[in-house]
């Protein structure tokens, strides 16, 4: 035997003492220390099985019931309180002990039986992780010595204090039930005595019945006398109603009440029949007899008839328990070879190869599954039930922690991707008070680029980091839509002016004075120079209109210009001669030339240009303009020489 064995030596259960059963009776209940989940942790207690060992002989049904005095203990029927002692730890399992004493529940055995079987689950894994340590550092295990641990020391206090004050408590009760005897017994004795003296149990029916209410109301005494008083019990009223002096209707009456009773007590047995679970019908069953002890006879003749109808009846009930544990046995090997397979097919799981979230959640599927297949299959042998019970748990905490080591990386990254995208919400907001809505809109577009390209982040966080980044974002959009819907309603007012003069040149004469006319036609187009922008779709269409029209007046009136001109040159060479002409025809060669060098440079110009943008298409309309003026020019002084060289 090693330092481990000997420090935590196994404790035999003795049925001698009621101690040493509380101490061992947590062995029996599983090892739920490792549960994560308390869907999958069980126990392999039952009321049933401590049932099982009652005596159901299906003999005298009542002599049976009578001399083990039911053989049932009521603390020991009831459920212990529902708290799963195996998930806690050991600081909150001395402090649920100390707290069971504080409240002095002494009838609390089994739950202290199981808070004692949790506390040293815990110490006992404690003290293997520190012989694994001990022996890995090098140390011989035949040496080791566990460290010495507060909480256990005050365990071990707090539990040997409730052993000594629950043996106090059960040596009360046992003085109580040998008080409760004597108050039967001296209740008794007062009825025999009303039951002997016969010249006047006539006059004292009514004292005997109170005292046979008195007898019945005494209950838990020892289990030895309660068959003996009993059948004393029976005897002293039987005798009293046998020396009763009293009309024969009377007796007769209460003896059909009970046998009424009784009766019912009958049908009920027989209708437990009908339960599904033969346990509870069992424990009913001992009901039934409680209540058919606590009824008064019935007719003599009646007696045994009666009697045997209700031994028949719980014969049928006992039976039924029987079969029950029998068949229960075979169901244990059923489930020991299910959950063994359940064991296999979780531990083949091969962990290294999920490594994606779907295959996670597959596998968690599958092992989940698993845990409701465990769940479906029953209870197996308890030599075996614990072991399989902690080799499935282990399997199902090494995927767990397996999961949760992918899921916590995974957690980092998520809040990694949530830091960035705090960021970029942050950096958003700051721009709300710039003055450039424009240029803060292309850059928020940009960051929304940017947002797209970080991962995702934790679903809790998700939803409320997106409306938070939509919200700041939205607000520049927002902003923009109003600036541009002032700006078209600005364009739709230019538009309707350059509208008005275009009307307006429409309406100036082609055959109006000259001056008065391209005046007016000068100040329109100054107007039309201040107005600002216009629809873009009308833009080229408006300007094209606006154009014609006036290039037609311009066209018009300087085509008369220049035959006027013409006509005044005619006349005014007329009167020239000699060096006259030559000088002024050497003049007029001087500006064809200028006029042609400056077109040529002009042309070339054009050919360097790259209009991409509104204000380079208006220098090129102004560069073609000037063309057309310097070819007009060109034209009107080759024609002036053409007069010049006809003279």
């Amino acid at each position: 035997m090693n330092d481990l064995e000997k420090k935590f030596p196994e404790e035999p259960l003795n049925p001698a003492t009621a101690d040493n059963a509380e101490e061992t009776i947590a062995d029996t209940v599983i090892d739920n220390s490792n549960c994560t989940t308390e869907d999958i942790c069980e126990t392999t207690s039952s009321p049933s099985e401590d049932l099982s060992e009652i005596s159901d002989n299906p003999g005298e049904v009542s002599d049976v019931a009578i001399s083990q005095n039911l053989s049932i203990d009521d603390a020991d029927l009831e459920e212990p309180r529902r708290i799963n002692y195996h998930v806690m730890t050991k600081d909150e399992l001395v402090s649920a002990l100390r707290e069971i004493l504080s409240e002095n529940r002494m009838d609390a055995h089994k739950e202290v039986s199981v808070i004692k079987q949790a506390f040293f689950n815990i110490r006992s894994k404690e003290t293997l992780e520190e012989v694994n340590e001990f022996v890995e550092n090098g140390g011989n295990p035949q040496e080791f010595s566990s460290q010495a641990d507060a909480s256990e020391a005050e365990f071990k206090e707090l539990y040997s204090e409730f052993k000594t004050r629950r043996a106090t408590y059960l040596e009360a009760q046992e003085i109580e039930r040998k008080e409760n005897l004597a108050k039967k017994q001296a209740v008794l004795n007062e009825m025999k005595s009303i039951s002997e003296d016969i010249d006047n149990v006539n006059t004292r029916f009514q004292e005997f019945q109170e005292l046979q209410q008195a007898f019945k109301s005494v209950n838990d005494i020892p289990a030895t006398a309660e068959t003996e008083i009993w059948k004393d019990f029976q005897v002293t009223v039987e005798q009293f109603y046998d020396h009763l002096k009293m009309n024969k209707e009377l007796r007769d009456l209460d003896f059909k009440k009970n046998l009424e009773a009784k009766k019912n007590l009958i049908v009920e047995a027989r209708n437990l029949e009908t339960m599904t679970d033969p346990v509870s019908a069992f424990r009913m069953l001992q009901s039934l007899h409680d209540e058919w002890r606590n009824i008064g006879p019935v007719a003599k003749e009646l007696r045994e008839e009666i009697w045997n109808e209700f031994k028949d009846a719980s014969t049928v009930i006992n039976k039924r328990h029987q079969e029950f544990f029998e068949k229960r046995k075979a169901d244990e090997l059923a489930n020991e070879e299910a959950k063994t397979a359940l064991c296999v097919e979780l531990e083949s799981m091969d962990l290294s190869a999920i490594n994606t979230f779907n295959a996670w959640t597959e596998a968690t599927e599958k092992v989940i599954d698993l845990q409701k297949k465990w769940k479906e299959f029953g209870f197996a042998s308890k030599k075996i039930n614990n072991a399989l019970y902690s080799r499935f748990r282990q399997a199902c905490d090494t995927f767990f922690a397996a999961k949760t080591e992918y899921f916590q990386k995974t957690k980092d990254e998520f809040a990694a991707n949530l830091a960035k995208k705090v960021a970029l919400c942050e950096k958003v907001e700051s721009m709300k008070e710039t003055d450039d809505i424009h240029k803060a809109t292309n850059e928020v577009i940009k960051l929304q680029a940017e947002w797209k390209n970080i991962g995702s982040v934790a679903r809790k966080n998700s939803d409320e980091i997106w409306l938070r980044f939509q919200t700041a974002c939205n607000y520049f959009f927002d902003e923009r839509k109003k600036i541009n819907a002032s700006k078209r309603n600005e364009e739709s007012a230019n538009l309707s002016a350059k509208q008005q003069i275009i009307s307006q040149l429409k309406e100036l004469p082609l055959d109006g004075v000259r001056a008065e006319v391209l005046g007016k036609v000068k100040d329109l187009q100054a107007e039309w120079q201040n107005i600002g922008f216009v629809p873009y779709k009308v833009k080229d269409k408006l300007y094209g209109e606006y154009r014609e029209i006036c290039d037609t007046l311009y066209n018009t009136y300087n085509s008369r210009e220049n035959k006027q001109r013409i006509s005044n040159f005619r006349e005014r060479v007329s009167s020239l001669k000699g060096n006259g002409l030559d000088k002024e025809r050497d003049k007029l060669v001087r500006a064809l030339e200028g006029r042609k060098n400056d077109l040529k440079t002009i042309e070339n110009n054009l050919g360097f240009f790259n209009i991409k943008s509104s204000a380079g298409n208006s220098l090129l309309r102004d560069m073609e303009n000037k063309i057309k003026k310097l070819k007009e020019e060109i034209s009107q002084i080759e024609e002036k020489i053409s007069i010049l060289d006809a003279r």
